[in-house]
């Protein structure tokens, strides 16, 4: 019984960044692909299932500039994408910078960019 409940409960907290978050505004990591890190912050504004990404640091990407704006979707891999056509969730390369759809991680709060 125990170990059903266990799992139980692993499983829900695996599941936990499954969701969308709420409509509104909230502050992101702003993690580089090309430098394995997280050092600049950005703004994402959630409205349904619409996203915009804005830089929020003067530095790769002009603080102000959108730097990605589309349809959030969970991809086939579980992870969940910026995409810009329903067809998107089915993109065999993800991650961004001409590999495909940029990745969303809404459980860390990270958007990974160029």
């Amino acid at each position: 019984m125990k170990l059903i409940l266990i799992i139980l409960v692993l499983f829900s907290a695996s599941n936990a960044d499954a969701q969308l978050p709420e409509s509104g505004t909230y502050t992101y990591s702003y993690c580089y692909k090309e430098w394995h890190s997280c050092v600049n912050t950005c703004t994402v504004i959630i409205n349904g299932d619409s996203v915009t990404v804005i830089s929020n640091e003067d530095q790769s990407v002009p603080k102000g500039e959108v730097i990605d704006k589309g349809i959030l979707m969970e991809h086939t891999s579980g992870k969940w994408i910026i995409g810009q056509r329903p067809d998107d969730k089915y993109a065999r390369r993800i991650g961004g910078c001409g590999n495909g759809p940029a990745i969303i991680d809404f459980k860390r709060k990270r958007f990974r960019g160029c």
